[in-house]
């Protein structure tokens, strides 16, 4: 029996971690170790964000963050941009080793009601953190979809 290896084909073995940040909540989506899917992992109350980060990052290998980039439809800073720069700045001091990046989030909050809409959800936008969850799925696929995976 022979087995082909393609080398041309990595192994990952880490996994990818997107955040909708709000004041409020943030919402977390993950990869799978391949790097193939991205799926909803949880929402977190914004003030425990660094606590929840700490812990995964010890549970879980990590190889980036993606955060998403709040802007306005003309692409100029939204109310919350400037604490989005900020928490990139946190996370790049306290995870030094992981590095950070931005991916553009507009329209996801839409495309999460609606995806989730789509799915038989009508109560939605009652939930949040559902739409939280959904819309960092979003942003990770995006970001996954524009480096080609």
């Amino acid at each position: 029996m022979y087995f082909i290896s393609n080398n041309s084909l990595p192994l990952t073995m880490s996994k990818i971690i997107a955040l909708d940040f709000g004041l409020k909540r943030t919402g977390i989506a993950i990869t799978d170790e391949k790097q193939i899917i991205a799926s909803p992992l949880t929402t977190v109350d914004s003030p425990q964000l660094m606590d929840f980060l700490k812990k995964l990052v010890l549970k879980e290998k990590i190889e980036l963050f993606v955060l998403g980039f709040p802007l306005r439809l003309d692409g100029s800073d939204s109310h919350i941009t400037e604490n989005v720069r900020i928490l990139k700045e946190v996370l790049e001091k306290e995870f030094p080793s992981i590095p950070v990046v931005f991916q553009d989030e507009r329209y996801s909050s839409a495309s999460a009601m609606e995806t989730i809409h789509l799915m038989g959800k009508t109560k939605h936008k009652k939930d949040k953190k559902l739409v939280d969850r959904v819309a960092a799925t979003i942003i990770l696929s995006e970001y996954m979809r524009s480096i080609g995976k």
